[in-house]
């Protein structure tokens, strides 16, 4: 069953001083800055108040500052509450579907054809009615731009009438439902790729108002929205590092900020730490092929001759404390995990097991070949120790916790872990060899179809960054991603886990060492009322309930 997220108060009371350094996860495309952030508070002529309908956060939802601006087709939104777009479906607290602009929805018996109606009543911010044609153009646009949100399936969206539109995919797929929850649509007769970002117009729950680059965006509630009235009527979201985040907050300068899970402890007058749980999993790539000398078609190269052996993954999934990383790297913020996918409906519960075996895995070690022979801690086999480098971006204070965790911890095995944090152009380059620390969830299972199919290895979206190939889970994925029912999709999602033989968990093949969910944690006005959260994404989605959002 999937857990909801659970919000966990933790502390409210006294003002503390003395901070320990930050350890939380920077997103790859966080842009922030404290001066930018002091920049903007400065030029706030009047900050929000207790039972005032204005909000000012500082968080890192959809990745912090986007580059390319608040354009659903360039990835805003993805996963997310995109605030200023609709969507045609969104999930609840309970993931469960609900409508958005669709008020229903059929499925040819081929699965090539989906039929969606959507509503009559809804204008975009300029007064323009929202109509099929928008939805086609939207997601024709994605799919030709090949964006955040993987639309290879779509064949051609068509506005059959006003307020009907068909979706004509090349294969049936299970999981597209889940494209037409994360694609915020567009106005087809006022969307240009060059400038729609930095202004955009569309017909969700606000309004578009301004965007001071490295410092703010500021949005306002939509009058004609067809949805429930937001509580809030103004929403400045600054773009500040943890540090400066954490101090305009307890010196009552804003009402929520992000903050590291090192920051969990805090106490500070007015305020509370709200801990919300996430299916956002930290996952360690391991390259499956040895270095042979071949490349990968952009000249990266391809392979790795210590973790390409089974008993070297074997042994660090089995030897690993995933909750002693828990505990230490995240501050107790956060929750082991062993697939990826653990708390997902299509999650397998017989790939989880009994991890910090160390004599286990140092047998396992052994009967691979693998031993120490000139007592120096770390165990070879003929002449290669067992030592990789593991990457982290460098930028991710959190990612680098727990690599550094990762290597104290393997070194009781006799493996010897070297950990560089590097920028994300340079890991895009090294991924291929080289073992990186890498953040995953959604409420889409396609992700475990790109991260695990052998045909998905493709070096211009980094899908199947290890290369990964298992005949045997190849059919149960494509099974799980055409199959026309959820139940034989999610028992197929299952099965390439692990089906009692083989499989992509550290059961089967071991093919990535997955070790935790983390927590995202927020410290906030007292008064602040966020409502029932949704199931908390890669990335966080804090404003997906932003329509229950009050203050008491």
């Amino acid at each position: 069953m999937l857990i909801g997220s659970i919000i966990i108060v933790i502390a409210a009371a006294i003002i503390v001083s003395s901070m320990s350094s930050p350890a939380a996860d920077s997103k790859p495309t966080e842009q922030t800055s404290q001066v930018a952030g002091e920049t903007a508070l400065q030029g706030s002529e009047e900050l929000s108040s207790p039972g005032s309908d204005e909000l000012v956060a500082a968080v890192g939802t959809h990745g912090g500052e986007p580059e390319t601006g608040f354009d659903p087709i360039s990835g805003w939104g993805y996963n997310h509450e995109p605030l200023v777009q609709s969507t045609l479906f969104k999930k609840d607290s309970e993931a469960n579907l609900i409508n958005d602009l669709a008020t229903d929805y059929t499925i040819s018996d081929d699965g090539l054809k989906w039929t969606v109606k959507i509503r009559s009543d809804v204008k975009f911010h300029d007064g323009e009615p929202l109509t099929a044609k928008d939805v086609a153009f939207t997601f024709n646009t994605a799919a030709d731009a090949s964006g955040s949100v993987d639309l290879s399936v779509l064949e051609k969206a068509t506005a059959v009438d006003d307020y009907t539109v068909e979706f004509n995919l090349n294969d049936p797929q299970s999981t597209f439902i889940n494209k037409l929850v994360a694609l915020g649509i567009v106005p087809e007769h006022a969307y240009n790729s060059e400038t729609y970002g930095s202004n955009p117009a569309g017909s969700g729950p606000y309004k578009f108002v301004q965007w001071d680059k490295g410092q703010q965006v500021i949005f306002e509630a939509n009058p004609d929205y067809y949805g429930q009235e937001p509580y809030f009527k103004k929403l400045t979201i600054l773009f500040m590092d943890s540090d400066a985040a954490f101090a305009a907050a307890k010196s009552g300068q804003i009402d929520l900020a992000e903050v590291p899970s090192t920051f969990a402890d805090q106490k500070v007058d007015g305020m509370k730490i709200v801990s919300l749980e996430s299916i956002d999993a930290r996952g360690i790539s391991f390259p499956m092929n040895p270095n042979t000398g071949e490349k990968t078609e952009n000249g990266y190269v391809i392979g790795n001759d210590v973790t390409s052996d089974p008993a070297i993954r074997k042994a660090l999934n089995i030897g690993i404390d995933r909750q002693a990383l828990v505990d230490g790297a995240l501050n107790g913020q956060g929750e082991e995990e062993f697939t990826g996918v653990d708390k997902l409906p299509w999650g397998n519960k017989e790939a989880i097991f009994e991890d910090g075996d160390i004599e286990g895995a140092k047998k396992i070690l052994a009967e691979g070949g693998w031993t120490d022979t000139d007592g120096d801690g770390i165990v070879e086999k003929s002449d290669l120790k067992a030592e990789f480098t593991l990457l982290y971006p460098a930028n991710a204070q959190e990612r680098q916790a727990l690599a550094v965790s990762m290597g104290e911890e393997a070194k009781k095995l006799g493996i010897n872990i070297k950990v560089e944090g590097k920028s994300w152009d340079e890991i895009y380059t090294l991924c291929y060899s080289t073992p990186n620390v890498w953040g995953y969830g959604s409420l889409d299972p396609t992700d475990i179809y790109l991260r695990y199919y052998s045909k998905s290895y493709d070096p211009s979206t980094r899908n199947n960054v290890i290369m990964y190939n298992n005949p045997a889970v190849d059919n149960y994925l494509r099974t799980a991603i055409t199959s026309p029912d959820q139940e034989t999709a999610n028992k197929n999602w299952q099965l390439a886990a692990w089906d009692g033989t083989t499989g992509f968990s550290a059961e089967g093949d071991a093919s990535w060492m997955w070790m935790a969910t983390i927590n995202y944690v927020y410290i906030m006005d007292e008064d602040l009322d966020i409502g029932t959260p949704k199931i908390q994404p890669h990335g966080a989605d804090i404003f997906g309930s932003i329509l229950e959002w009050k203050r008491a």
